[in-house]
């Protein structure tokens, strides 16, 4: 008799468990680093389009890719959003590439993910990541984060 019960063979947890079932440490593994969702952005409000732009939130470390201070940002940050499953499907700013969106939509991690690749760089070497494309708020004046948008769709 054969044991095709997934969560014995090894089955990754985010191929077996829904995102609100989902424990602190696993929720929080699934943010793989990138930065993309630390980046200022416009959203038209007729269209609903989002536009992204280079410059990053000032806790950003824009060679990291991490926050310098995670567990106060939204105290520090008061537009930073502290992500629930509930809220996914609403975010449509949320880069294509995030795994929480990507989990929600029901597609698979990418191959550059780290819990894929086992190595936190890949998605550095990916080119996926804002490492050194980003620069801090603290560098740009308000009036001109406009002229850091990008012309491409994250």
């Amino acid at each position: 008799m054969s044991n095709t019960d997934p969560k014995k063979i090894g089955t990754p947890f985010w191929k077996t468990k829904p995102l609100d079932h989902m424990g602190r440490d696993q929720w929080e593994s699934l943010c793989d680093g990138c930065g993309r969702c630390c980046l200022q952005k416009f959203q038209d409000g007729k269209t609903g389009k989002v536009t992204y732009t280079w410059v990053s939130c000032y806790l950003l470390d824009t060679h990291t890719c991490c926050c310098t201070d995670y567990g106060d940002r939204s105290t520090l940050v008061p537009d930073c959003l502290l992500l629930t499953p509930k809220m996914i499907p609403r975010l449509r700013w949320l880069p294509r590439t995030c795994a929480y969106r990507r989990l929600a939509e029901g597609k698979d991690l990418a191959a550059w993910h780290p819990l894929v690749s086992g190595d936190a760089e890949s998605v550095h070497r990916a080119g996926i990541s804002v490492r050194n494309k980003a620069i801090s708020e603290i560098y740009v004046h308000p009036e001109d984060v406009d002229f850091y948008a990008i012309g491409y769709r994250l």
